[in-house]
């Protein structure tokens, strides 16, 4: 294989992605007649307007850059790219600085026009980089410069976003670095090219026809991770089957590994705690047992010696049926270190994740994974990350930030968003999700006073940690669009953005991602921006208004069923979760509850616990409220109620306006498959609607306030509706 190849073989290959690279280029003309059909998603490169064009060129009249690396052959190849159809024709490939205008392009160690301006790197990092307006040889040039070949590459892609969102790249002196380390995508493809909980299609990974089959579409993943500067993949469900740590699957993982390197990124694998049994032919997998440790290292040493800069594990132990330490009568921590130990003589961590919960009766769900890690806290090793859900319970449209934020301050905590939306509508629903990440980010978990938010606990500040890192739940699948819808693919980008720095605005990014996928037009930005900023709260107040939580339908999670009490075990239903009864709805989780409000540091408790300080949005999380209790609108609980589940319908139908208002101004293929997807949204938001007020109302018996509609259809009607084959639904 590639990766334990002779140096000639090395070079040769080099020669020959270099020689793709360059036709890439070449290409560029027939390019730009492409139908927009979504796949090049932010990375369109298409010709700005004549004006800042004729600008831009005399700042991009040559490009100084190396090819002795891989990384720099990509970086080049970007650049001729991206500048090429920005401007309309590629800045001439140069070995020195011969005119105005030139674009320098390298590290201290691989360009000596860069060492010799003497720049001070030292604050950048591996991955940081610098973009600044310099003289050299007497010709005003621009710079991209790092201390490492990978920074210099998201270097290179921050000067073309600049470009795309119409920012000028004269007088610049831009410095950038990522504020977190492990910026990871989690996909939970399945090795049957099925992926749980995706809504794109299949799985991009061809399992059978790695190692030997690599498309260009896994090049084109890895081009659009890097621009948004996500560094690792974990390729494989959480769910995992063994399988995947066979030697024929590893050879498979070290290929993909091999087309995703020269863009920084690292892959990962989730694996299954089991394994020793079901691969290593073990009897126990025991993480005390001599055997098992030996097993895994050795595991271990057979990665590596395929994949060198293999990133690690990924493991969902002892939650929803999977195998883990408990098993054993082990701790997380006991099987974390144990992983962390076989992985450490190479580099590697592991991301174990806090999702657990069990099925006990009368417990609380929301509260188990804060009781079985908080007292773990200082206990796992130094290479271990704990990756907590933003939540305490399961990405839903709205839950206050997860309670172990901020409990563990001995311990790397590593966030995990989701990105496919399986709570929100799936691909055919418009929410971008850059208010919910802000929301969990910018909570203050008042453990060290005010100021100790989330992003300060996954960046390290809060308490001094330097392992850090970010997950997000892949929405990508086999689709041509990648996402299932162009405006998913704002989710994917801005995951990255926030991950690469949690304090930039989520308005911000969908400005910036918006330029780069529709152009300039401030007809078209700005419309599209308040749409999408407003697009989350829409949908939470169609599904999940005033803290209501998993209302979707059991298993499949399409659709609203608040009326379900069928599951194989309570907290998978949603009654368990609102429990309207004659008297009121909402779960208490006050010290007359089941005290969940406890796990807080004691202000953000108190605040939970107060009726007249709970903001209204959490109310129904940690309170049981009677229907005629009187809201700060001076409405009824019950009257507010129907106001916002009226309120999400209004606002996705005047999406649906907005969106109509922009025919002519988007090109007909993107605006036909959006237009047709928020048809299918507003009729699914006024089900959402129709369902629970219809459910609720039957609890309650109380009339509809004035001036509302009553639901179109009997209740009946809803929970007669079924649906068995829904995508992205595989019952593990």
């Amino acid at each position: 294989m590639a990766l334990r190849a002779e140096p000639a073989r090395r070079a040769t290959g080099l020669r020959r992605l270099l020689a793709g690279l360059l036709m890439l280029v070449a290409g560029l003309g027939a390019g730009h007649a492409r139908a927009e059909d979504g796949h090049d998603l932010w990375l369109r490169y298409r010709p700005l307007p004549a004006a800042q064009a004729d600008a831009a060129r005399g700042h991009a009249t040559q490009l100084v850059a190396g090819t002795a690396s891989a990384t720099q052959a990509v970086t080049r190849a970007e650049l001729l790219r991206g500048l090429g159809g920005l401007l309309g024709h590629a800045p001439v490939p140069a070995d020195a600085v011969s005119r105005d205008g030139a674009i320098v392009v390298g590290t201290p160690a691989s360009s000596p026009l860069v060492a010799g301006l003497h720049l001070d790197l030292h604050d950048l990092g591996r991955e940081g980089y610098l973009i600044r307006s310099v003289v050299l040889d007497g010709h005003p040039a621009t710079v991209i410069a790092g201390n490492d070949d990978i920074g210099v590459l998201y270097g290179a892609f921050g000067l073309l976003r600049r470009l795309q969102t119409g920012q000028p790249i004269d007088r610049l002196d831009l410095r950038e670095r990522p504020r977190v380390q492990l910026r990871v995508l989690d996909h939970w493809d399945n090795l049957d090219g099925s992926v749980e909980r995706g809504y794109a299609g299949a799985s991009i990974w061809d399992w059978w026809r790695l190692p030997d089959y690599l498309p260009p579409r896994y090049t084109d993943y890895a081009r659009a991770n890097a621009s948004i500067g996500i560094n690792g993949t974990v390729l494989n469900n959480v769910n995992a089957d063994p399988l995947i740590l066979s030697h024929a699957y590893l050879e498979k993982v070290a290929a993909l590994a091999g087309v995703f390197r020269p863009y920084g990124i690292r892959v990962y694998l989730s694996v299954r705690f089991s394994a020793p049994i079901e691969v290593g032919g073990l009897k126990t997998a025991d993480p005390l047992d001599p055997q098992v440790q030996r097993w895994w290292r050795g595991k271990a040493d057979e990665i590596y010696r395929l994949i060198p800069d293999f990133g690690g594990f990924l493991v969902k132990a002892n939650s929803e049926g999977q195998p883990g330490p408990q098993d054993y009568h082990r701790s997380h921590a006991d099987g974390a270190n144990m992983l962390a130990a076989a992985l450490a003589p190479h580099g590697g961590v592991v991301m174990w994740r806090a999702f657990v919960y069990a099925n006990k009766p009368g417990e609380d769900r929301i509260k188990q994974a804060y009781g079985e890690f908080k007292p773990l806290d200082g206990k796992f090793a130094a290479n271990v990350l704990l990756q907590v859900k933003n939540g305490p319970l399961d990405f839903q449209p709205r839950e206050p930030f997860n309670p172990l934020f901020g409990a563990m301050p001995k311990t790397q905590l590593m966030m995990e968003f989701q990105i496919t939306k399986e709570y929100l509508g799936f691909a055919t629903h418009l929410v971008y999700l850059g208010p919910l990440y802000q929301e969990a980010l910018a909570a203050d978990t008042m453990e060290h006073g005010k100021g100790s938010t989330v992003a300060k606990v996954v960046d390290g500040t809060l308490d001094g940690h330097a392992l850090t890192g970010m997950a997000g739940v892949a929405n990508i699948g086999a689709d041509r669009d990648w996402c299932g819808s162009v405006f998913n693919q704002a989710n994917w980008y801005v995951f990255g953005r926030l991950a690469w720095d949690p304090t930039l605005s989520a308005r911000a990014i969908a400005e910036e991602w918006t330029r780069m996928t529709f152009g300039n037009d401030e007809a078209v930005v700005r419309p599209v921006v308040d749409m999408m900023m407003g697009s989350r709260e829409a949908a939470v107040d169609y599904m999940t208004p005033l803290g209501l939580a998993h209302l979707m339908g059991h298993g499949h999670h399409y659709g609203p069923e608040p009326w379900d009490a069928s599951g194989p075990r309570a907290d998978w239903t949603p009654v368990y979760f609102h429990r309207a009864d004659k008297g009121g709805i909402g779960f208490d989780r006050t010290a007359s509850g089941s005290d969940a409000v406890a796990q807080y540091a004691p202000p953000v408790a108190n605040e939970f616990a107060s009726l007249r300080q709970i903001p209204d949005e959490y109310l129904l999380w940690f309170h049981h409220v009677p229907w005629s209790y009187r809201m700060r609108s001076g409405r009824t609980l019950w009257d507010e109620l129907v106001r916002h589940y009226t309120q999400g319908v209004e606002d996705v139908a005047r999406m649906r306006e907005t969106w109509a208002g922009l025919k002519g101004h988007i090109d007909d293929e993107r605006y036909r498959q959006v237009a047709t997807f928020l048809a299918i949204q507003q009729r699914e938001a006024q089900w959402w609607r129709d369902a629970c007020i219809a459910y609720f109302q039957s609890i309650n018996g109380l009339p509809l306030p004035a001036g509302y509609a009553p639901p179109a259809h009997p209740l009946k009607y809803y929970q007669s509706l079924s649906f068995k084959y829904v995508p992205g639904y595989s019952a593990w």
